[in-house]
């Protein structure tokens, strides 16, 4: 998620304080314990749908879809986690939390798990209409204020469990969904077409994890993810699609229509039209300030086309249509160099990693937090260290956190900053930055105050600076 400081729907945002005398000064570089609980495993308290309130809160969770719109509130849809009752599976419940009231709201979607898709009719939005329960899709926001949801893992219009490619587009203002794209039905193969050119017959295979940016011209990208390809084959996926709202198509631009294709690197640096990311699932992304498109490791294929987890950086330029590799290593399980805190260095990288949290500040610098790493027999666990990357200077900055995996969260006071508090170690939050570029940032799986590992529902609020634990 980015911040302000762009020409789009974020750049109209209302400032947000988080000054107000009632939760203390927040310090630069500092977190906030604001909502939510310090233990794992917590059920959602609901209240009444669309009633704001200061004791509703969403349960526990990971990989939901999140934005902020025009008016500074946060948004979450559905992920992994706790429902009503304490139970546990998909959800599709539509939360917003306002940071000026300090309060959620229980919007839209069932408070219990695993609910079903309700499609209606194929571009006509519906007040009856509502996403299914899913993990892991990715949204995108158009300068209109409306937000795209596509795919990710969950339940189709008959409650059957299976990879999505349904496109979705939620208006804040109606409160109503539309299904504009893709099949009811789960596990649908890609049709690709013929390579740039939109047809009204292509579309994306069903997919979870995959990557999102969106254009100046206001087209939504997709890149990869874990889905079935051209042929219906199971795998990761490297291949990179359009869509534009103005004409209601998508457009394969690039990668492989088959899985598992491995990473064209080239020369560190140097942009040309064969280099490509390998196929991956769980990488992070982020757009900076020129509008270029950037991302980070994930778990795929390497340049030998082995699969494991990985720390390239790449960019991509939506004008030229190119990839050029940035960063990192070419092979998978690549160890982190931290250099010292604070200090950029051209040696610096986070180690490999998928499933990181991400935002982009008011100068367009990226920054990535925690993640996890899996490595059959070698050092796995989750991650809470902070990176900030500067498109410009092309340098990594360790900025907090530490680089030893596992950590439990120091959690303090609840709404009140202190230099010692530090969110556990997580994978697949929610993020989000103010107008002030302050970031905010919710559940995940992770390690709670205690040290115990599951489904979060804290609420976090950090002012990046440089004197961050």
């Amino acid at each position: 998620m980015r911040c302000t400081g762009l020409p789009t729907a974020l750049s109209v945002l209302a400032a947000v304080s988080l000054a107000a005398c009632t939760r203390g000064t927040p310090q630069a570089g500092v977190w906030t314990w604001v909502k939510g609980a310090s233990a794992v495993g917590q059920l959602g308290t609901y209240g009444t749908r669309g009633v704001a309130s200061p004791i509703n809160v969403p349960g526990a969770r990971e990989a939901q879809v999140s934005w902020m719109d025009r008016t500074g509130n946060l948004w979450i849809f559905g992920g992994t986690g706790f429902d009503s009752t304490g139970t546990f599976s998909y959800l599709n419940d539509l939360w917003k939390y306002s940071p000026i009231q300090h309060e959620w709201t229980w919007v839209g979607g069932a408070a219990q798990v695993n609910e079903a898709g309700r499609y209606g009719t194929q571009g006509v939005q519906d007040p009856r209409n509502i996403p299914g329960a899913r993990q892991s899709a990715v949204a995108w926001h158009d300068s209109a204020g409306n937000e795209w949801m596509f795919g990710g893992y969950g339940a189709d219009i008959s409650g059957k469990t299976g990879y999505l490619n349904d496109l979705w587009k939620y208006s804040p203002v109606t409160g109503q969904w539309t299904w504009v794209s893709g099949s009811e039905h789960e596990n649908t193969a890609g049709r690709y077409g013929k390579r740039g050119v939109a047809a009204s017959g292509d579309v994306p295979g069903g997919r979870y994890l995959a990557v999102a940016w969106t254009d100046g011209a206001g087209n939504l990208w997709l890149f990869g993810g874990k889905g079935y390809d051209a042929a219906g084959k199971l795998g990761n996926l490297n291949d990179l699609w359009k869509f534009s709202p103005a004409e209601g198509r998508w457009t394969w631009v690039g990668g492989s229509e088959h899985v598992n294709a491995a990473g064209r690197y080239g020369r560190l640096g140097v942009t040309t039209p064969s280099g490509a990311p390998g196929a991956r699932q769980g990488a992070a992304g982020w757009t900076d300030a020129t509008r270029t498109f950037w991302m980070f490791g994930g778990i795929g294929e390497d340049a030998n086309g082995t699969e494991g987890n990985l720390n390239d950086l790449w960019k991509f330029s939506p004008a030229e249509g190119r990839w050029t590799w940035v960063s990192g290593s070419p092979y998978v399980n690549g160890g982190g160099q931290y250099g010292r805190r604070n200090v950029p260095a051209a040696g610096n990288t986070p180690g490999a990693r998928s499933l990181s949290i991400t935002w982009t500040d008011p100068a367009g610098h990226l920054w990535l937090f925690g993640g996890v790493r899996t490595v059959p027999g070698g050092p796995s666990g989750y991650f809470n260290d902070i990176w900030e990357y500067s498109p410009s200077a092309g340098q990594w900055t360790w900025v907090g956190g530490t680089a030893r995996p596992d950590l439990r969260g120091v959690y303090g006071r609840r709404a009140t900053a202190a230099a010692a508090n530090l969110p556990g170690a997580r994978q697949a939050g929610a993020a989000w930055c103010d107008a002030k570029g302050h970031v905010w940032m919710f559940g995940g799986y992770g390690v709670d105050s205690v040290g115990v590992s599951g489904n979060l529902n804290d609420l976090w609020e950090y002012r990046p600076g440089k004197s961050g634990k």
